[in-house]
């Protein structure tokens, strides 16, 4: 049976340091920084203060490892290693939901359905461990000349995580640098690190060799320092359109490939011929999920102008009878914001939103009063905006706030859709496939769900155009972001 929650996590001293070469270190500085629980705005715990020199330290430890066993290790030992780190996940998983459910805010319900996406992506991974191959090429080349290709771990990988989902992040990140036999440094956000270190601890239970996964926590000064060091070979990023632009930058200074996963503002698009008592939670759940703290979030709504008034006040009504409370409620729906800074930001584009003079059919408040009154808490708000032009409708917010915009035919949506410099993610509510195959085809967006939204499975590949990003996550695509292609070619005779 797996360890309580109060030894293993918050009181463990393991979980509040830094993991370099297979050991819990304090920063070198000495310094530490508070995680604050969202729903109460108490500290949750301090936690080491990892710097340039402790990136360096890590940055080395994970070198040494490269060029060690670890990338020579055989497919089918490092496997083994993964599954064995999966079931030790699995074991711990109600540690994992109430840690993310304290330290980001997400309702406790909602961190437990994410067990079979964190612990599925690891097993996916260890599966693949043993598909990782090159190719033999017939070739023009003159005389007898045997070609092939060979498939090699790209090196120092450097993963910079976002808040919104602690433990899920982490593993998109560690399962195929595992799988590919490249080492890792990995920088969890500083508002929501405690998931990942306790990920370090059982990586190193099942197996994972010291050096391989180094975790060190900081401010934006560690986050720099990994994407600009040198002995890097691979930046991973997840976050914010502003620092994704920083994070390539630095990363230039030796051509470091770089995954970029950042913002969107998505398209959720309802026709009038769609089972609107399917569409009306699809989307509502759509933005308000993790108090709408997705990237992929269908923050847009786009509906049809014939059923525009009759569905976005059955979205408003469905919002305004969602629960909200503290993340560890077993009856709470949305939780809060997972930061003040986070609140702030929200609350100032609902500032924004009526100076603009858009209705705001339900919300547009922060909660400051009752049992939330010290938390980070927000209304779930539906905003009525006539067309796509406001501040609203065009950039991320990031918190439980749809804009609600008409739109005339498929062709109009096709449009609405894509006036935008994201590319993320689109929803489509339809009972006509032939519409639905048109707009998947028609909006740029990385995913598109139709009759469903924001479904995400450890087979199939997540990413974004545009100002999205670049690269995958999930599926045989994001490996391939881990791996360097060598060609071999041999004269006979």
């Amino acid at each position: 049976m797996a360890a309580s929650f109060e030894t293993l996590t918050l009181v463990s001293d393991e979980n509040r340091l830094l993991l370099i070469d297979g050991k819990f270190v304090p920063a070198q500085s000495g310094e530490t920084f508070p995680t604050f629980n969202p729903s109460t705005g108490e500290v949750l715990a301090q936690i080491a203060k990892g710097e340039k020199i402790d990136i360096d330290n890590a940055v080395a430890a994970a070198r040494r490892a490269f060029t060690g066993p670890w990338a020579k290790m055989k497919p089918f030992e490092r496997q083994e290693v993964i599954l064995r780190f999966a079931e030790l996940v699995d074991a711990h998983i109600e540690d994992f939901s109430r840690l993310d459910a304290m330290d980001m805010g997400a309702p406790i319900t909602a961190t437990r359905a994410r067990r079979q996406r964190a612990v599925g992506m690891l097993r996916y991974y260890a599966a693949q461990c043993t598909h990782i191959a090159g190719s033999t090429l017939p070739n023009s080349l003159p005389g007898d000349v045997f070609a092939y290709t060979l498939k090699e771990p790209v090196g120092v990988v450097g993963a910079i995580l976002p808040w919104n989902a602690p433990l899920t992040s982490a593993i998109w990140k560690i399962g195929p640098v595992l799988a590919t036999g490249c080492t890792m440094v990995l920088k969890p956000s500083e508002i929501a690190p405690l998931s990942p270190l306790l990920l370090g601890k059982l990586a190193l239970e099942a197996g994972v060799p010291p050096g391989v996964l180094n975790i060190v926590p900081g401010m934006g000064d560690a986050g720099a320092a990994l994407a600009a060091h040198p002995d890097v070979d691979k930046i991973a990023f997840t976050g914010s359109g502003a620092t994704g632009a920083e994070v390539l930058e630095a990363s230039k200074g030796n051509f470091k490939r770089v995954t970029l996963e950042l913002g969107g503002k998505s398209p959720d698009v309802v026709f009038a011929d769609a089972d609107l008592d399917k569409a009306v939670p699809g989307a509502a759940m759509g933005i308000f999920a993790n108090t709408g703290q997705v990237c992929c979030a269908g923050s847009r709504l786009l509906v049809e102008r014939s059923i525009y008034e009759e569905f976005t006040s059955r979205v408003a009504d469905y919002a305004r009878q969602l629960r909200v409370g503290d993340s560890l409620d077993e009856q709470t729906q949305l939780g809060p914001i997972s930061s003040a800074g986070q609140l702030e930001r929200v609350s100032g584009y609902l500032d924004i939103s009526r100076q603009e003079g858009l209705e705001i059919l339900t919300g547009g408040d922060r909660i400051s009063a009752g049992a939330n009154a010290s938390g980070y808490f927000f209304e779930p708000t539906v905003i009525k905006a006539s067309d796509n032009r406001s501040r609203i409708a065009r950039e991320e917010i990031f918190g439980p706030v749809v804009a609600a915009i008409p739109f005339d035919d498929m062709s109009d949506a096709m449009r609405i859709a894509n006036d935008t410099e994201y590319g993320l993610g689109a929803g489509i509510w339809t009972r006509d496939v032939a519409k639905a195959h048109a707009m998947a085809k028609a909006i740029r967006s990385g995913s598109v769900w139709v009759n469903c939204y924001g479904y995400l499975d450890p087979v199939v590949p997540f990413g974004g155009y545009g100002a999205s990003g670049y690269g995958r996550e999930s599926g045989v695509e994001q490996l391939q972001d881990y791996l360097e292609t060598k060609s071999v070619m041999i004269q006979n005779g």
